[in-house]
Protein backbone atom coordinates (compact mmCIF):
# COMPACT_ATOMS: atom_id res chain seq x y z
CA UNK A 1 0.00 0.00 0.00
CA UNK A 2 1.12 3.59 -0.92
CA UNK A 3 1.00 6.24 1.85
CA UNK A 4 2.07 9.70 1.63
CA UNK A 5 4.15 11.30 4.63
CA UNK A 6 1.31 14.31 4.42
CA UNK A 7 -1.55 12.68 3.40
CA UNK A 8 -4.82 12.30 5.22
CA UNK A 9 -7.55 9.65 4.35
CA UNK A 10 -9.42 6.49 5.01
CA UNK A 11 -8.79 2.84 4.96
CA UNK A 12 -11.02 0.36 4.94
CA UNK A 13 -10.05 -3.23 5.89
CA UNK A 14 -11.74 -6.64 6.39
CA UNK A 15 -10.89 -8.08 9.53
CA UNK A 16 -8.70 -11.66 9.59
CA UNK A 17 -7.98 -10.67 6.06
CA UNK A 18 -5.23 -8.82 4.66
CA UNK A 19 -6.95 -6.48 2.50
CA UNK A 20 -7.43 -2.90 2.30
CA UNK A 21 -8.76 0.00 0.12
CA UNK A 22 -7.60 3.39 0.97
CA UNK A 23 -7.55 7.00 -0.35
CA UNK A 24 -6.48 10.79 0.47
CA UNK A 25 -9.06 14.03 0.87
CA UNK A 26 -8.70 17.42 1.60
CA UNK A 27 -9.70 19.26 4.59
CA UNK A 28 -13.35 20.14 4.26
CA UNK A 29 -14.36 17.62 2.15
CA UNK A 30 -17.57 15.48 2.27
CA UNK A 31 -17.30 11.59 2.07
CA UNK A 32 -20.46 9.20 1.82
CA UNK A 33 -20.27 5.52 1.87
CA UNK A 34 -22.79 3.23 1.05
CA UNK A 35 -22.75 -0.60 1.11
CA UNK A 36 -25.16 -2.87 -0.29
CA UNK A 37 -26.37 -5.65 -2.28
CA UNK A 38 -27.66 -5.45 -6.04
CA UNK A 39 -27.38 -8.25 -8.59
CA UNK A 40 -25.11 -10.75 -6.16
CA UNK A 41 -22.52 -9.07 -5.17
CA UNK A 42 -21.78 -6.23 -2.68
CA UNK A 43 -21.45 -2.20 -3.85
CA UNK A 44 -19.28 0.06 -2.16
CA UNK A 45 -19.32 3.60 -3.51
CA UNK A 46 -17.82 7.02 -2.39
CA UNK A 47 -18.43 10.49 -3.56
CA UNK A 48 -15.30 12.24 -2.63
CA UNK A 49 -12.87 15.00 -3.75
CA UNK A 50 -9.56 13.82 -4.15
CA UNK A 51 -6.05 15.02 -4.42
CA UNK A 52 -4.57 11.54 -4.46
CA UNK A 53 -6.09 8.18 -4.81
CA UNK A 54 -4.03 4.44 -3.99
CA UNK A 55 -5.76 0.92 -3.42
CA UNK A 56 -4.17 -2.48 -3.01
CA UNK A 57 -5.87 -5.96 -2.21
CA UNK A 58 -4.24 -8.89 -2.44
CA UNK A 59 -7.22 -10.97 -4.13
CA UNK A 60 -8.48 -8.92 -7.04
CA UNK A 61 -10.69 -11.45 -7.92
CA UNK A 62 -13.01 -10.41 -5.37
CA UNK A 63 -13.15 -6.46 -6.40
CA UNK A 64 -13.24 -4.29 -9.56
CA UNK A 65 -13.09 -0.59 -9.52
CA UNK A 66 -16.40 -0.40 -11.85
CA UNK A 67 -15.82 3.24 -13.47
CA UNK A 68 -14.48 6.40 -12.30
CA UNK A 69 -16.30 9.83 -12.35
CA UNK A 70 -13.11 11.57 -12.45
CA UNK A 71 -12.25 13.30 -10.00
CA UNK A 72 -14.78 13.28 -7.82
CA UNK A 73 -16.16 9.29 -7.81
CA UNK A 74 -15.52 5.62 -7.71
CA UNK A 75 -17.43 2.76 -7.46
CA UNK A 76 -16.28 -0.56 -6.52
CA UNK A 77 -17.92 -3.81 -6.50
CA UNK A 78 -17.37 -6.36 -3.83
CA UNK A 79 -18.42 -10.46 -4.65
CA UNK A 80 -20.06 -12.69 -2.35
CA UNK A 81 -16.51 -14.17 -1.46
CA UNK A 82 -15.78 -10.53 -0.09
CA UNK A 83 -18.17 -10.81 2.72
CA UNK A 84 -16.95 -10.30 5.43
CA UNK A 85 -16.55 -7.89 9.12
CA UNK A 86 -14.85 -4.22 7.89
CA UNK A 87 -13.32 -1.40 9.77
CA UNK A 88 -13.32 2.13 8.33
CA UNK A 89 -10.36 3.98 9.61
CA UNK A 90 -9.02 7.90 9.65
CA UNK A 91 -5.20 8.52 9.17
CA UNK A 92 -3.62 11.84 9.44
CA UNK A 93 0.13 10.52 8.46
CA UNK A 94 1.32 14.04 10.17
CA UNK A 95 0.65 12.43 13.57
CA UNK A 96 2.25 9.06 12.77
CA UNK A 97 4.70 10.33 16.08
CA UNK A 98 3.67 10.88 19.56
CA UNK A 99 5.71 14.04 19.70
CA UNK A 100 3.60 15.11 16.60
CA UNK A 101 -0.04 16.19 17.38
CA UNK A 102 -2.14 18.04 15.19
CA UNK A 103 -5.63 18.63 15.42
CA UNK A 104 -7.84 17.77 12.00
CA UNK A 105 -11.53 18.79 11.61
CA UNK A 106 -13.89 16.89 9.12
CA UNK A 107 -17.19 15.75 8.54
CA UNK A 108 -18.23 12.49 7.28
CA UNK A 109 -21.78 10.91 6.43
CA UNK A 110 -21.79 7.17 6.67
CA UNK A 111 -24.63 5.09 5.81
CA UNK A 112 -24.20 1.06 6.50
CA UNK A 113 -27.19 -1.31 5.59
CA UNK A 114 -27.41 -4.96 4.36
CA UNK A 115 -30.35 -6.32 2.73
CA UNK A 116 -32.07 -7.41 6.06
CA UNK A 117 -31.26 -3.80 7.76
CA UNK A 118 -28.66 -1.75 9.10
CA UNK A 119 -27.42 -3.93 11.67
CA UNK A 120 -24.18 -5.84 11.06
CA UNK A 121 -24.79 -9.46 10.25
CA UNK A 122 -23.83 -10.54 13.15
CA UNK A 123 -26.43 -8.45 14.70
CA UNK A 124 -29.63 -8.86 12.76
CA UNK A 125 -30.24 -12.25 14.46
CA UNK A 126 -29.97 -10.85 18.14
CA UNK A 127 -33.73 -9.05 18.33
CA UNK A 128 -35.32 -12.52 17.15
CA UNK A 129 -32.71 -14.53 20.07
CA UNK A 130 -33.60 -12.45 22.83
CA UNK A 131 -37.17 -12.31 22.59
CA UNK A 132 -37.16 -15.55 22.09
CA UNK A 133 -34.63 -15.90 25.43
CA UNK A 134 -37.05 -13.90 27.18
CA UNK A 135 -39.96 -16.39 26.59
CA UNK A 136 -37.74 -18.47 28.09
CA UNK A 137 -36.90 -17.17 30.62
CA UNK A 138 -40.38 -15.83 31.68
CA UNK A 139 -41.61 -19.40 31.53
CA UNK A 140 -38.87 -20.25 34.05
CA UNK A 141 -40.00 -17.33 36.11
CA UNK A 142 -43.65 -18.37 35.99
CA UNK A 143 -42.22 -22.00 36.61
CA UNK A 144 -40.42 -21.18 40.01
CA UNK A 145 -43.19 -18.97 41.11
CA UNK A 146 -45.95 -21.98 41.06
CA UNK A 147 -43.24 -24.24 43.36
CA UNK A 148 -42.86 -21.30 45.86
CA UNK A 149 -47.01 -21.08 46.08
CA UNK A 150 -47.16 -24.79 46.34
CA UNK A 151 -44.58 -24.49 49.07
CA UNK A 152 -45.30 -21.65 50.38
CA UNK A 153 -44.50 -22.61 54.01
CA UNK A 154 -41.00 -23.08 53.21
CA UNK A 155 -40.48 -20.28 51.35
CA UNK A 156 -38.03 -17.58 52.45
CA UNK A 157 -37.60 -13.98 51.54
CA UNK A 158 -34.69 -14.88 49.19
CA UNK A 159 -36.77 -16.97 47.12
CA UNK A 160 -38.68 -14.34 45.90
CA UNK A 161 -35.93 -12.32 45.45
CA UNK A 162 -35.05 -15.20 42.82
CA UNK A 163 -38.25 -14.97 41.22
CA UNK A 164 -37.91 -10.71 41.23
CA UNK A 165 -34.52 -11.40 39.04
CA UNK A 166 -36.18 -13.86 36.46
CA UNK A 167 -38.86 -11.64 35.83
CA UNK A 168 -36.19 -8.53 35.23
CA UNK A 169 -34.21 -10.44 33.22
CA UNK A 170 -36.99 -11.64 30.62
CA UNK A 171 -38.42 -7.94 30.29
CA UNK A 172 -34.71 -6.33 30.54
CA UNK A 173 -34.25 -8.86 27.28
CA UNK A 174 -37.63 -7.99 25.84
CA UNK A 175 -36.39 -4.15 25.88
CA UNK A 176 -33.18 -5.49 24.64
CA UNK A 177 -34.90 -6.94 21.75
CA UNK A 178 -37.18 -3.89 20.54
CA UNK A 179 -34.14 -1.46 21.03
CA UNK A 180 -32.46 -3.72 18.29
CA UNK A 181 -35.20 -3.91 16.03
CA UNK A 182 -35.89 -0.21 15.74
CA UNK A 183 -31.86 -0.02 15.28
CA UNK A 184 -32.28 -2.55 12.30
CA UNK A 185 -35.45 -0.59 10.86
CA UNK A 186 -34.54 2.94 11.83
CA UNK A 187 -31.16 3.04 11.72
CA UNK A 188 -30.64 4.34 15.07
CA UNK A 189 -32.16 3.31 18.76
CA UNK A 190 -35.34 5.04 19.64
CA UNK A 191 -34.83 6.86 23.23
CA UNK A 192 -37.29 5.84 24.99
CA UNK A 193 -36.59 1.94 24.23
CA UNK A 194 -33.01 2.31 24.90
CA UNK A 195 -33.81 4.03 27.87
CA UNK A 196 -36.51 1.38 29.49
CA UNK A 197 -33.48 -1.17 28.35
CA UNK A 198 -30.94 0.48 30.40
CA UNK A 199 -32.86 0.77 33.61
CA UNK A 200 -33.96 -2.70 33.34
CA UNK A 201 -30.62 -3.77 32.09
CA UNK A 202 -29.37 -1.96 35.79
CA UNK A 203 -31.70 -3.52 37.97
CA UNK A 204 -31.21 -7.05 36.49
CA UNK A 205 -27.48 -6.89 37.31
CA UNK A 206 -27.64 -5.25 40.79
CA UNK A 207 -30.28 -7.88 41.58
CA UNK A 208 -28.35 -10.54 40.36
CA UNK A 209 -24.80 -10.24 42.23
CA UNK A 210 -27.59 -9.48 45.35
CA UNK A 211 -29.34 -12.71 44.76
CA UNK A 212 -25.96 -14.68 44.50
CA UNK A 213 -24.17 -12.99 47.42
CA UNK A 214 -27.02 -13.43 49.66
CA UNK A 215 -27.41 -17.12 48.93
CA UNK A 216 -23.51 -17.42 49.33
CA UNK A 217 -24.04 -16.23 52.88
CA UNK A 218 -26.85 -18.54 53.87
CA UNK A 219 -29.12 -15.28 54.92
CA UNK A 220 -32.89 -16.93 55.39
CA UNK A 221 -31.48 -20.14 54.86
CA UNK A 222 -29.10 -21.08 57.91
CA UNK A 223 -28.81 -18.23 59.67
CA UNK A 224 -31.08 -15.01 60.26
CA UNK A 225 -28.63 -11.96 59.96
CA UNK A 226 -25.44 -10.96 58.29
CA UNK A 227 -21.53 -10.45 59.72
CA UNK A 228 -19.96 -7.23 59.50
CA UNK A 229 -17.37 -8.36 56.83
CA UNK A 230 -20.57 -9.76 54.58
CA UNK A 231 -21.88 -6.74 55.07
CA UNK A 232 -18.71 -5.07 53.78
CA UNK A 233 -18.88 -6.98 50.53
CA UNK A 234 -22.30 -5.54 50.08
CA UNK A 235 -21.40 -2.03 50.47
CA UNK A 236 -18.37 -3.69 47.86
CA UNK A 237 -20.17 -5.04 45.19
CA UNK A 238 -23.73 -3.01 44.73
CA UNK A 239 -21.25 0.25 44.01
CA UNK A 240 -19.38 -1.68 41.80
CA UNK A 241 -22.72 -3.44 39.90
CA UNK A 242 -23.72 0.71 39.59
CA UNK A 243 -20.50 1.36 38.16
CA UNK A 244 -20.08 -1.70 35.82
CA UNK A 245 -23.76 -0.90 34.50
CA UNK A 246 -22.90 3.09 33.69
CA UNK A 247 -19.86 1.71 32.16
CA UNK A 248 -21.67 -0.63 29.92
CA UNK A 249 -24.85 1.96 29.35
CA UNK A 250 -21.63 4.40 27.88
CA UNK A 251 -20.20 1.47 25.77
CA UNK A 252 -23.42 0.91 23.85
CA UNK A 253 -24.03 4.36 23.16
CA UNK A 254 -20.43 5.66 22.23
CA UNK A 255 -19.09 4.87 18.45
CA UNK A 256 -16.17 2.56 18.98
CA UNK A 257 -13.69 4.69 17.10
CA UNK A 258 -13.95 6.97 20.08
CA UNK A 259 -11.23 7.02 23.33
CA UNK A 260 -13.68 7.27 25.67
CA UNK A 261 -15.14 3.98 24.28
CA UNK A 262 -11.93 1.45 24.76
CA UNK A 263 -11.59 3.72 28.51
CA UNK A 264 -15.02 2.41 29.46
CA UNK A 265 -14.67 -1.11 28.30
CA UNK A 266 -11.60 -1.44 30.10
CA UNK A 267 -13.16 -0.70 32.97
CA UNK A 268 -16.36 -2.32 32.94
CA UNK A 269 -14.10 -5.62 32.34
CA UNK A 270 -12.02 -4.70 35.56
CA UNK A 271 -15.42 -3.89 37.45
CA UNK A 272 -17.11 -7.03 36.70
CA UNK A 273 -14.37 -9.48 37.20
CA UNK A 274 -13.92 -8.19 40.31
CA UNK A 275 -17.70 -8.14 41.14
CA UNK A 276 -17.66 -11.93 39.90
CA UNK A 277 -14.59 -12.73 42.64
CA UNK A 278 -16.38 -10.64 45.74
CA UNK A 279 -19.41 -12.70 45.22
CA UNK A 280 -17.42 -15.86 46.36
CA UNK A 281 -16.15 -15.03 48.98
CA UNK A 282 -19.38 -15.11 51.17
CA UNK A 283 -19.67 -19.05 49.44
CA UNK A 284 -16.12 -19.61 51.03
CA UNK A 285 -17.09 -18.07 54.56
CA UNK A 286 -19.73 -20.57 54.36
CA UNK A 287 -18.46 -23.48 53.68
CA UNK A 288 -15.41 -22.77 56.25
CA UNK A 289 -18.11 -22.22 58.92
CA UNK A 290 -19.90 -25.30 58.05
CA UNK A 291 -16.83 -27.45 58.02
CA UNK A 292 -16.23 -25.71 61.88
CA UNK A 293 -19.61 -26.65 62.87
CA UNK A 294 -19.90 -30.04 61.56
CA UNK A 295 -16.82 -30.77 63.87
CA UNK A 296 -17.71 -29.13 66.87
CA UNK A 297 -22.25 -30.18 66.86
CA UNK A 298 -24.20 -33.01 67.52
CA UNK A 299 -25.43 -32.49 63.82
CA UNK A 300 -22.45 -33.68 61.82
CA UNK A 301 -24.91 -34.90 58.94
CA UNK A 302 -26.90 -32.32 58.50
CA UNK A 303 -24.20 -29.93 58.06
CA UNK A 304 -22.30 -31.88 55.96
CA UNK A 305 -25.40 -32.26 53.78
CA UNK A 306 -24.87 -28.21 53.38
CA UNK A 307 -21.29 -28.31 53.30
CA UNK A 308 -21.86 -30.69 50.30
CA UNK A 309 -24.68 -28.10 48.50
CA UNK A 310 -22.15 -24.67 49.25
CA UNK A 311 -19.32 -26.63 47.35
CA UNK A 312 -21.46 -27.47 44.54
CA UNK A 313 -22.72 -23.52 44.43
CA UNK A 314 -19.07 -22.61 44.47
CA UNK A 315 -18.54 -24.25 41.49
CA UNK A 316 -21.20 -23.04 40.35
CA UNK A 317 -20.51 -19.65 39.81
CA UNK A 318 -16.92 -20.61 38.93
CA UNK A 319 -17.83 -21.87 36.04
CA UNK A 320 -20.32 -19.43 35.31
CA UNK A 321 -18.24 -16.98 35.50
CA UNK A 322 -15.52 -18.59 33.86
CA UNK A 323 -17.65 -19.60 30.65
CA UNK A 324 -19.19 -16.45 30.04
CA UNK A 325 -16.27 -14.05 30.76
CA UNK A 326 -13.72 -15.71 29.00
CA UNK A 327 -14.85 -18.87 27.51
CA UNK A 328 -17.59 -17.25 25.00
CA UNK A 329 -15.60 -14.04 24.36
CA UNK A 330 -12.83 -17.00 23.20
CA UNK A 331 -15.07 -17.93 21.08
CA UNK A 332 -16.62 -15.01 19.80
CA UNK A 333 -12.95 -14.17 18.63
CA UNK A 334 -12.68 -17.62 16.45
CA UNK A 335 -16.22 -17.38 15.30
CA UNK A 336 -16.66 -16.35 12.04
CA UNK A 337 -17.99 -12.97 11.69
CA UNK A 338 -21.32 -14.11 11.03
CA UNK A 339 -21.73 -16.47 13.01
CA UNK A 340 -20.57 -13.73 15.94
CA UNK A 341 -24.21 -14.13 16.94
CA UNK A 342 -23.82 -17.52 18.95
CA UNK A 343 -21.72 -15.78 21.63
CA UNK A 344 -24.74 -13.47 22.75
CA UNK A 345 -26.83 -17.15 22.31
CA UNK A 346 -24.25 -18.88 24.34
CA UNK A 347 -23.97 -16.15 27.15
CA UNK A 348 -28.00 -16.59 27.69
CA UNK A 349 -28.24 -19.88 27.50
CA UNK A 350 -25.23 -20.64 30.12
CA UNK A 351 -27.02 -17.58 32.58
CA UNK A 352 -30.73 -19.75 31.71
CA UNK A 353 -28.59 -22.49 33.13
CA UNK A 354 -27.55 -21.18 36.30
CA UNK A 355 -30.37 -19.72 36.86
CA UNK A 356 -32.17 -23.18 36.77
CA UNK A 357 -29.67 -25.15 38.97
CA UNK A 358 -29.42 -22.08 41.25
CA UNK A 359 -33.15 -22.77 42.05
CA UNK A 360 -33.13 -26.80 41.66
CA UNK A 361 -30.18 -26.71 44.37
CA UNK A 362 -32.13 -23.97 46.61
CA UNK A 363 -35.98 -25.42 45.58
CA UNK A 364 -38.25 -25.05 48.97
CA UNK A 365 -38.84 -28.49 49.80
CA UNK A 366 -39.12 -30.21 52.97
CA UNK A 367 -36.80 -32.60 51.66
CA UNK A 368 -34.14 -29.99 50.71
CA UNK A 369 -31.12 -30.78 53.11
CA UNK A 370 -29.93 -26.83 52.68
CA UNK A 371 -33.67 -25.99 54.15
CA UNK A 372 -33.60 -27.81 57.48
CA UNK A 373 -33.73 -24.84 59.86
CA UNK A 374 -32.90 -25.33 63.22
CA UNK A 375 -35.95 -25.18 65.46
CA UNK A 376 -34.83 -24.43 68.72
CA UNK A 377 -33.34 -21.27 70.34
CA UNK A 378 -29.62 -22.48 71.69
CA UNK A 379 -29.29 -23.41 67.77
CA UNK A 380 -30.64 -20.07 66.39
CA UNK A 381 -27.31 -18.40 68.89
CA UNK A 382 -25.12 -21.04 67.86
CA UNK A 383 -26.09 -19.93 63.89
CA UNK A 384 -25.83 -16.42 64.44
CA UNK A 385 -22.96 -16.50 66.10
Amino acid sequence: MMYFCDSVGFSLSRSRVNEVFSYTLDKDTNLTLDLGKENGVYNFSVSVLFQRLCYTALDCSFWSVKHFIPPQQFHMLFGLKSQGLYSLKFHFCQNMYPQNKHPYSFTVAVTEKNLEGFLSAAEIPLSRLYICMAGVFFTAAMVWVYTLMKHRYSVFKIHWLMAALAFTKSTSLVFHSINYHFINTEGHPIEGWAVMYYITHLLKGALLFITLALIGTGWAFVKYILSDKEKKIFMIVIPLQVLANVAYIIIESTEEGSSEYYLWKEILFLVDLICCGAILFPVVWSIRHLQEASSTDGKAAMNLEKLKLFRHYYVMIVCYVYFTRIIAILLKITMPFQWQWCYEFLVEMSTLIFFVLTGYKFRPASNNPYLQLPQDEEDVEMDEV
